[in-house]
């Protein structure tokens, strides 16, 4: 005999569990934090059992709610993974989800994506952007493009591409009163920050350039900080400051001019970019051609062109 549960609020008692508390549940259920306590006490009455040691900041489950919340959770799993399976079945075989961060998807994937279905007209990409920082799960995507370390648990992990960071800017502020010619001429302009950055140390930031290059950057210059690479890019583009050059993302902008580089000195990032999915039997067909073909895209990517002074002749 099945009972007749109280599946919403089960669904709810996991969250608080999961988040430790009833705020962090209401946000990711997008509901008021009163209805989740309304929800986790429904189910303690119905149950006729404490299931949580509610505190000032957080709240502990008890023996029994932590072997409840346990149980929902792997509910929940199987329950996704069987939707990702129909779900995938209706999509057929003719379309493939990509996962990855926004600023990579509108500077690198996007201008080549007309290459791979001019190559595979049967075939249709769909993009879905995320920051990252969540585990990838395989329930919204075929494969993720993730950068960072090289650390994926259990999942299917290829490598994709390395970069090299160095300073870019507009080529107007290699000239003029405050022309960047070194490093500490920077105490004249905005360095130019991306925040969608893994927390793993170390980080691909201005310091580590600095530090990696030997160059010592100048105390109390003005910083700004966007949510996006492309909107870093941009703003260096339009001559808002000083951003730190990722290879695979400035790379078409110093070659058609947009961008320049006012310093020689350039490092190896601690990040690369990891092409991700799940582990399956057997690979499936179209997967396998979207990785060949990104793969040769990488391989395909221009190298960074050679250093040269400001008015330096061609």
């Amino acid at each position: 005999m099945i009972l007749n549960l109280p599946y919403a609020a089960l669904r709810t008692f996991e969250a608080v569990v999961r988040l430790n508390g009833f705020s962090a549940a209401a946000l990711e259920l997008g509901v008021s934090q009163s209805a989740v306590s309304q929800h986790v006490k429904s189910l303690e009455e119905w149950l006729k059992e404490e299931l949580l040691i509610r505190g000032a900041r957080k709240s502990k489950p008890t023996p029994y709610g932590a072997l409840l919340a346990q149980e929902v959770s792997n509910g929940l799993t199987g329950i996704s993974e069987v939707c990702t399976q129909i779900r995938q079945g209706r999509r057929a075989d003719k379309t493939i989800v990509i996962s990855c961060l926004p600023g990579f998807a509108f500077v690198w994937l996007f201008p080549r994506l007309l290459r791979f279905d001019l190559a595979h007209p049967d075939l249709s990409i769909s993009v879905t952007t995320d920051t990252g920082l969540n585990p990838f799960s395989g329930t919204e995507a075929d494969i993720g493009i993730r950068y960072g370390i090289e650390k994926f648990g259990e999942l299917q992990v290829d490598h994709l591409m390395d970069e090299q960071l160095f300073p870019v800017c507009a080529p107007g502020l290699v000239q003029g009163q405050h022309a960047l010619h070194d490093v500490a001429s920077l105490v004249h302009h905005t360095m130019l920050q991306d925040e969608v950055l893994n927390t793993s140390s170390p980080n691909p930031t201005w310091e580590y350039w600095a530090k990696s290059c030997g160059v010592t950057l100048p105390t109390g210059i003005r910083a700004r900080r966007f949510g996006q690479s492309n909107m870093v890019i941009q703003a260096a583009i339009e001559g808002l400051g000083v951003a730190l050059g990722r290879e695979p993302l400035v790379i078409e902008a110093l070659r058609d001019g947009r961008l320049v580089r006012p310093f020689p000195e350039t490092t190896k990032s601690p990040f690369a970019y990891w092409l991700v999915r799940r582990k399956e039997k057997q690979e499936r067909k179209k997967i396998g051609e979207f990785l060949e073909w990104i793969k040769f895209e990488a391989q395909q990517q221009p190298t960074l062109p050679e250093f040269r002074r400001p008015n330096q002749a061609v």
